[in-house]
């Protein structure tokens, strides 16, 4: 059912049979419609707000209750357009939709909406986001959000249900731990794959066991399925040469990598790798002003779950005892001086850069290129050493200068 609907009156379409594909005189259709449209969405769960402008009014509006009733604005049929929309759960499917009627989607960006006046003022309703949307769309203000490619969403999807099954796996292995302590029984600590055996040796008694068993047989079929989705996520990766190049790097394995894939995407869309590191939220956070610079702690924006995923590589690198490998070694002088805290988020920040310059230049993980940037950065640490230790030096003789000048004139 269609709501609230109102239409602007408009010359009718021109039609250009047996022209040329493209001249100036069709870069308009007929005098006051644009050749492309201008046409914003607003996704809510109940509803869409479809609205469309023209030369900074608003010429339609319609609220409707699903995607496939906005065929009559923007089915297969109708003319060309471009569909701004925020970005959401069902934003790539809808931007998927819009591509196939023969529109352009442009997916807006929801960090940096408030830029285009959403919720300014404290004014926010589906008309006002749409219009505000549209508005924005013909001056060409849009907050671009990249939308993923197909074959890299079913990576995501696919990595969202292992995580809801790990998840769920380590709520029951803890659930089973916490009712066996307080009943007087003590797990041994072992891996969760461990887990399901080494509660089988633990002596329990029988009322125990018939209360912890509903959780126990869970965890047989929930390692079932976690098994079958991590074959899927191998079979996509074969699929996915950067993939495979990827996990030659030390603490990345499939999971980790088909993250990095699944969200950057395309490397070619960061010019550097403090851009992508930026862009998964490890970088310090800054709030500087007055010419005084202050940082925080990282930003922890992006993608939360690659984040986590980057952070656990960098314990694995940091627990090997290679020192032959540049990047192990670097990561243990940053925990030597900063502490362990301080230096995984450092080599997951580090690890960020060179899986991106992988990527960028098509090849696998070299400890030599590693190691040159880490002695150059060595280098300079050394030399930043010895200014202090200049720099401290002078500033004891001008004190010791200071005080004799001092205690001679008293």
């Amino acid at each position: 059912m269609v709501e609230r609907r109102v239409r602007a009156g408009l010359p009718p379409v021109a039609l250009a049979i047996g022209t040329p594909a493209r001249s100036k005189a069709q870069v308009v259709e007929a005098e006051g419609r644009p050749a492309m449209r201008t046409v914003a969405l607003d996704l809510g769960g109940r509803k869409t707000t479809f609205c469309e402008v023209a030369e900074g009014r608003v010429v339609e509006r319609a609220t409707v209750r699903s995607l496939r009733q906005l065929e009559r604005w923007l089915g297969p049929n109708t003319p060309p357009a471009r569909v701004a929309f925020e970005a959401c759960r069902e934003g790539w499917y809808v931007a998927t939709l819009l591509q196939r009627w023969g529109h352009e989607a442009v997916m807006v960006d929801t960090t940096r909406s408030g830029a285009i006046g959403i919720g300014r003022h404290g004014r926010k309703t589906d008309r006002i986001d749409g219009d505000t949307l549209a508005l924005a769309l013909e001056k060409n203000q849009i907050p671009l959000a990249h939308i993923l490619s197909p074959h890299r969403r079913e990576l995501r999807f696919q990595l969202s249900v292992r995580r809801a099954l790990v998840e769920t796996r380590a709520q029951h292995v803890a659930m089973i731990r916490e009712i066996v302590r307080a009943r007087g029984g003590r797990i041994a600590s072992c891996d969760v794959s461990a887990f399901p055996a080494k509660l089988q040796e633990t002596e329990l008694d029988e009322a125990t066991r018939l209360l912890i068993r509903p959780l126990e047989s869970l965890l047989g079929a929930l390692a079932e399925r976690i098994g079958e989705v991590e074959t899927k996520l191998a079979q996509l990766c074969e699929q996915e040469p950067v993939a495979m190049r990827l996990m030659t790097a030390p603490g990345v394995g499939l999971i980790v990598s088909a993250g990095f894939v699944s969200v950057i995407d395309e490397a070619r869309r960061f010019r550097r790798a403090h851009e992508v590191e930026s862009y998964v939220g490890l970088v310090p956070s800054e709030d500087s002003s007055g010419g005084k610079r202050r940082l925080g702690a990282i930003s922890k924006r992006g993608n939360s779950y690659l984040r986590a995923l980057l952070v656990q590589a960098a314990w694995c690198i940091l627990r090997q005892k290679d020192e032959a490998n540049p990047l192990v070694l670097w990561g243990h002088q940053v925990e030597r001086r900063r502490g362990s805290r301080i230096a995984v988020v450092a080599v997951a920040r580090r690890l960020v850069g060179i899986l991106w310059a992988m990527w960028r230049d098509g090849t696998v993980f070299d400890p030599a290129r590693v190691g040159q940037m880490s002695a150059i950065g060595l280098k300079f640490y050394s030399l930043k050493l010895g200014l202090q230790a200049t720099a401290m030096a002078r500033a004891t003789k001008k004190a010791a200068r200071i005080a004799k000048t001092t205690m001679a004139i008293s």
